[in-house]
């Protein structure tokens, strides 16, 4: 397999969570990265935290690494190869997949642990 590059977005992002029957808030569509997910249980919104509007239920401070080796959607193990040793050392992650790369979001507070983990 090829070294698996990563990047870093510059942002620190808010992970958003909403009732299942919430409309998709018009803010939401807005901007440069943004994740939506609706399953039958909620709506899950991942957004630039100081862009995310007061009175919405979300958790701060998440850091987000971004897979830039090409890999397509069939490719296997590589979330496996990066997020095995982040567990290994008690980090937890929030991927998010998109059918051309993935993103592995870790709490600002381990952040710095993640990078020298797997940068």
């Amino acid at each position: 397999m090829e070294k698996i590059k990563l990047s870093i977005l510059p942002e620190k992002l808010g992970i958003c969570h909403f009732d299942k029957n919430s409309p998709i808030p018009d803010w939401a569509l807005e901007g440069d990265f943004f994740s939506i997910t609706r399953t039958s249980q909620e709506l899950s919104i991942v957004y630039p935290q100081e862009k995310i509007p007061g009175g919405v239920l979300f958790e701060k401070d998440w850091r987000a690494f971004k897979l830039e080796s090409v890999a397509d959607i069939y490719s296997v193990g590589i979330i496996a190869s990066l997020t095995k040793p982040l567990a290994e050392n008690g980090i937890s992650v929030f991927n998010i997949s998109t059918y051309e790369t993935n993103y592995l979001l870790v709490e600002e507070k381990n952040f710095e642990r993640a990078k020298e983990i797997i940068l």
